[in-house]
């Protein structure tokens, strides 16, 4: 580190009024003068390992969000997928630019990649002419909210881990959710047919205080449902105050946040923190051993993974993808850092597809991005929580990874050779994947010179020059 003269000053301003102080406040307490913080914003000074290791300490905060490439925010891999649009081809905006802006300047960074998103769902979907669209999908607004929290809610881990003690075991929250609903609030749980739903998994009579519940759920999904339902009721003041504080940009961003925080909360009462936390510890993080503890499905164990994020008693740092059979990503979390394309799908050599062919069985994999950095990822399918129709396909994939350096923790790493592993090379998005013979490649790269030879036929069907 004392090597390399770090300029990280947009980091340290985001972290700063992530934090919510001033510079007066900030030097303060991490003991340095405020003209000399001012420098150390404005990149006119490099940020010395002392400082590092001073916000380290302050904060609670791991030094590569501030140190490594796209750890917090629009990263450089993020700006080159979108500089890779075929709008920006005449421009060839070099790599270092990319680097330049997303330390320099990572609110800009943001603002070009909110941008980029709207201009990606405006050619998906565009508007008629009459018609008035937000300039940015919910969900991605939601999803980059999420992740600037690093997918940890503290004050919703508090709160439910208190109503999680009152409750008992949780493996067994059924019946003392429902009572909870039933005796503190008047709302009475029913299970009834998914025809009377219309098609949905459960609603909530507001008039009747009725909380109907499709009888297809899974015996998991129902109590997960009551959870969520408890969370709307008991922690509506807070929930509140985290939306009001956020505020979303108009009332459907709104209502997803909404939903999204109470899942949250659901899973928080259901696997309370530090039982969780422990209990991942002592099993070696084996996911059927915590969804028998704490009577959870796969899924609902997966997502969980990636939110032990609390300052002082962190978990495994996970990211978390679950994809269809078709590659259509639904759901992507991370604890930390995310090894694949924000706008795109996965990488089809990362073998989470191959799940599909298995299904049930666990498929594990050690895979290294273009720059060099590995993961050791765990892969297996999971079945939608309502099956409406018998011949449809329910299965899903759900993948959870993390940094190599932590694989030993995982039982599902037991027999691997972690010091030398069969490594498998994968890549963002293929239009901004560097790699040059990769068999499975399925679009050009971007801003790449094809090398295309008619009289030779390459692994790859796009040659280009490295």
């Amino acid at each position: 580190m004392a090597e390399r003269k770090l300029f990280l000053g947009g980091r340290v301003r985001r972290l700063r009024r992530e934090l919510g102080l001033n510079q007066n406040a900030m030097a303060a307490e991490i003991g340095i003068s405020p003209s000399y913080l001012n420098l150390l914003e404005r990149n006119q000074r490099p940020v010395t390992a002392q400082v590092l290791i001073r916000l380290a300490e302050v904060y609670d905060i791991d030094l590569k969000v501030l140190t490594a490439e796209g750890a917090e925010g629009t990263g450089v891999d993020a700006l080159a997928e979108i500089f890779a649009d075929p709008m920006f081809g005449d421009l060839a905006v070099p790599r270092y630019e990319l680097v330049e802006l997303a330390d320099s300047a990572p609110a800009v960074a943001d603002a070009v990649a909110r941008l980029y998103a709207a201009l990606v769902e405006a050619r998906r979907n565009p508007p008629g002419p009459d018609e008035d669209k937000p300039a940015l999908r919910p969900e991605d607004w939601v999803r980059d909210h999420i992740q600037v929290q690093r997918n940890h809610f503290g004050y919703l881990e508090e709160a439910a881990e208190t109503l999680a003690a009152a409750l008992g075991e949780p493996a067994l929250a059924f019946e003392p959710l429902r009572r909870r609903l039933k005796d503190g609030f008047g709302v009475e749980v029913r299970l009834v047919p998914p025809d009377v739903l219309d098609g949905a998994s459960q609603h909530y009579d507001i008039h009747r205080k009725r909380l109907m519940l499709s009888n297809m759920l899974r015996p998991e999904s129902r109590t997960f449902a009551v959870a969520y339902q408890l969370a709307l009721i008991e922690f509506r003041p807070l929930l509140q105050r985290m939306l009001d504080a956020a505020a979303p940009p108009d009332m459907p961003t709104r209502r997803l946040l909404h939903m999204s925080l109470a899942n949250y909360a659901a899973a928080a009462i259901l696997m309370p923190y530090e039982p969780f936390l422990a209990a991942a510890e002592r099993h070696r993080y084996d996911i059927d051993s915590l969804c028998g503890m704490f009577g959870a499905s796969v899924e609902q164990v997966s997502h969980r993974l990636t939110t032990l994020n609390r300052s002082g008693a962190r978990g495994i740092p996970f990211f978390m993808l679950r994809v269809d059979a078709a590659g259509n990503v639904s759901k992507r979390f991370a604890g930390e850092s995310f090894p694949f394309s924000r706008f795109g799908g996965t990488c089809p050599r990362w073998n989470l597809h191959a799940a599909f062919q298995t299904p049930g069985r666990v498929v594990t994999q050690v895979v290294e991005t273009p720059d060099g950095q590995r993961f050791f990822t765990v892969g297996r399918t999971v079945e939608r929580a309502v099956r409406l129709d018998p011949r449809e396909d329910s299965h899903l994939a759900v993948g959870l990874g993390c940094d190599v350096k932590h694989a030993a923790r995982l039982a599902y790493a037991d027999g691997v050779d972690l010091a030398e592993p069969l490594v498998t090379p994968i890549g963002p998005a293929c239009a901004i994947c560097p790699r040059i013979r990769c068999p499975q490649r399925a679009a050009a790269p971007a801003g790449r010179t094809l090398t295309v030879n008619e009289l030779q036929k390459t692994i790859s069907p796009y040659p280009f020059v490295g």
